[in-house]
């Protein structure tokens, strides 16, 4: 019987559960953003504060929070950290967070060959 492989969701990643967290942690007025009048449907920073307090953009913070990108550059991290106010040990664990998932992405498939194997040219010739 062939090992079952676990598969997880591309939302379940070690560095977006990291980043989740401290967004949901870190409020708003911590960070100098005024709250305004109406009720806040989610803990904490939105997203979308979050990366535009970072300088990147939405689509790219919901795409590292989802582990659909997993090769952070090093300033995109040291933004990150500096808008969630972390501490120094906190910002050295998102820094190994990011290199882990770094070394865990899949590799893009290489391009393909564009030359003909000899011996299906071959075949083909005799056809």
């Amino acid at each position: 019987m062939a090992p079952q492989r676990t598969t997880t969701s591309s939302s379940d990643t070690e560095l977006g559960r990291f980043l989740r967290a401290r967004r949901t942690q870190t409020s708003p007025e911590r960070v100098g953003l005024s709250v305004g009048t109406g009720l806040r449907r989610t803990p904490g920073l939105r997203r979308e504060e979050l990366a535009t307090l970072s300088g990147i953009s939405i689509d790219y913070y919901v795409r590292l929070e989802r582990g659909k990108e997993t090769r952070p550059s090093p300033s995109v991290i040291d933004a990150l950290a500096r808008a969630l106010q972390l501490d120094d040990e906190e910002h050295q664990h998102l820094r190994e967070l990011a290199a882990r998932a770094a070394r865990y992405a899949s590799e893009p498939p290489p391009p393909p060959s564009r030359t003909v194997r000899p011996h299906l040219k071959l075949l083909l010739e005799t056809m």
